[in-house]
């Protein structure tokens, strides 16, 4: 389908998998499952759980970057809780003690206190806005003081331009089903669903300031159909169509970048 990797979101994978990533040159960003609470027991487990995966995971070169936070799970209030900022910073930084080789992303999505990589999450199905929202260094001041894709600040603290390198690491999360039980951040019919990917896609390709991004999700799971395959794996398009549409037709192309290109894969709802 045109992408060079996989977001694991929620969850640490199998060493099976990880063997086929390392054979297949699958590039995996490993992400700690989230708690539901800032508790003194979710912090000993989480901090022990994660430091076991670590160990356990570092030697297989499929793993690109480490996760052991996303969207302030497990610490809701960041921004007026010190002991919530220390512990991302601590686990950052003892990420970076356990494997120094790997970049690691603090708090993925928003609310960014420690990390190697500003990740972003932005579902926002409109490509026009996309664009203006990230289509010049000259947005990044203004992306960091006033823009909140998912309703929070981007970083915290005052520094106003990070020289971090930026990944829209959630994006599109587009819904086709016919079953309007069925759950996506956007929608459009199964008819119309290619035409969607294609133009979100080729907006998103085309942001220089992004280094990266990832498409959620890879396939349809439970209630959320945002996938871009069915449950069943059935291509909701066919699958060289979507490759073109994920690389472009000629990816290489002046003023063009070649960035990391991940699909979001969960093995159960997001919400």
């Amino acid at each position: 389908m045109g992408f060079n990797g996989v977001r694991k979101h929620q969850k640490i994978e199998d060493p099976r998998y990880l063997y086929w990533a390392d054979r297949l040159g699958l590039l995996v960003w490993e992400e700690m499952p989230s708690a539901y609470r800032f508790t003194p027991t979710s912090v000993e487990r989480t901090t022990r759980e994660w430091s076991e995966a670590i160990a356990r995971d570092y030697s297989h070169p499929c793993i690109v970057a480490w996760v052991p936070f996303n969207e302030s799970w497990g610490v809701p209030n960041l921004p007026d809780s010190p002991s919530e900022r220390h512990y991302v910073q601590a686990l950052y930084h003892l990420t970076k003690t356990l494997d120094g080789t790997r970049p690691v992303i603090g708090n993925d999505g928003w609310e960014s206190v420690a990390t190697d990589i500003i990740g972003i999450h932005d579902y926002d199905g409109d490509p026009s806005r996309i664009a203006r929202r990230y289509h010049a260094d000259e947005m990044l001041p203004r992306l960091f003081r006033r823009e909140r894709p998912g309703g929070r600040l981007l970083v915290l603290g005052d520094q106003q331009q990070p020289d971090q390198p930026i990944v829209l690491s959630e994006c599109g999360g587009i819904s086709c089903s016919a079953q309007s039980s069925t759950w996506g951040y956007s929608r459009c019919r199964p008819d119309e669903f290619a035409v969607h990917y294609t133009r979100l896609l080729e907006t998103v390709r085309s942001l220089a300031v992004l280094s990266g991004f990832c498409y959620t999700q890879f396939a349809d799971t439970y209630q959320e159909t945002n996938g871009l395959l069915l449950a069943d794996r059935t291509p909701k398009f066919p699958l060289a169509e979507i490759a073109r549409a994920t690389r472009g037709d000629d990816p290489r192309s002046p003023g063009a970048i070649d960035p990391l290109a991940v699909v979001g894969l969960t093995d159960e709802p997001e919400r």
